[in-house]
C-alpha cells in the first residue's frame, strides 16, 4: 500500500513517514500544496494524508482539484482547525476523514486502516489457484496449509495477487513494495520471487507466478 503525505512541517512528515514505513506502507512526502497535487495526480496512491494549511496551495484546494480526477482515493486531513464548521467544510471539499493536530499516531493508524479496508463488494482475502492471502489476519495458505512468509515476501505476493492477470513491471514492483524511486538494480525482485516460489512449493502445473521476460511478473492461474 502506498501513501502520500503532503505536509510542510519537516518534523511531522519525518515522524509520519518513519512510523508508516514501520507498518509496511510505502510512503512519499511532498512539502507544499503544488508539489503535493502534482505527485498525487501523477502517482498511484492508495491514500493521501493532507495538511490543511500548506504553502502554494491550501490542502482544501489540493483536495478539490484532485477529486475532479480521482474519485475514490481516500484523503485524510491533518489539521489544527478545531471547529465543527471547519471540519464540515473540509469534508465537503472531498476529504474522507480528518484528524486534529496534535494527534496520537495509533489513532491515525487506525483511521488509515479504516479507509483502506475493502469496500463493499471487495474482499480482504485474495486467491490465486490454491493460494489464499488474507490481509486482515496477515496469513497466506496453500491448500489450507499455513505458509510462513517474511514481511517483504508477504507484501510482494499481495501486490502480485492484487494485480492478478496484469503484467507488473519491475519498476512498479520496486516502487510499490520496496519504496525505491530512482534507478536501482531490480535483481532483488528475482531473489524474492524465487523465495516465494520455493516457500509456496509451486509445481509445474501451479505456475501461478510467471516471468514476463524483460518486463516483470504476472500472477496468473
Amino acid at each position: 500500500m502506498r501513501i502520500l503525505i503532503v505536509e510542510d512541517e519537516p518534523g511531522i512528515s519525518a515522524f509520519l513517514k518513519q512510523g508508516l514505513e514501520e507498518e509496511s506502507y510505502a510512503v512519499d512526502v511532498a512539502a507544499d500544496g503544488n508539489m503535493g497535487l502534482e505527485m498525487a495526480l501523477s502517482g498511484e496512491y492508495d491514500l493521501i494524508l493532507l495538511d490543511w494549511m500548506l504553502p502554494g496551495m491550501s490542502g482544501v484546494e489540493v483536495c478539490r482539484v484532485f477529486r475532479k480526477n480521482y474519485k475514490d482515493t481516500p484523503i485524510i486531513f491533518l489539521t489544527a482547525k478545531d471547529t465543527a464548521e471547519e471540519a464540515v467544510f473540509g469534508l465537503q471539499s472531498g476529504a474522507n476523514d480528518y484528524i486534529r493536530k496534535p494527534f496520537n499516531f495509533d489513532e491515525l493508524l487506525e483511521r488509515i486502516r479504516v479507509q483502506l479496508r475493502p469496500k463493499s463488494g471487495e474482499h480482504a482475502v485474495f486467491t490465486l489457484g490454491t493460494i489464499t492471502l488474507n490481509t486482515d489476519t496477515y496469513e497466506v495458505r496453500k491448500s489450507g496449509e499455513l505458509i510462513n512468509l517474511t514481511q517483504k515476501e508477504f507484501a510482494l505476493l499481495e501486490f502480485l495477487m492484487r494485480n492478478k492477470g496484469k503484467v507488473c513491471r519491475r519498476t512498479r514492483i520496486i516502487e510499490s513494495v520496496w519504496d525505491i524511486h530512482f534507478e536501482y538494480n531490480t535483481g532483488i525482485i528475482d531473489v524474492y520471487i524465487n523465495a516465494l516460489r520455493k516457500k509456496l512449493a509451486l509445481s509445474d502445473e501451479e505456475n501461478y507466478i510467471q516471468t514476463v521476460r524483460g518486463v516483470g511478473y504476472i500472477a496468473k492461474e
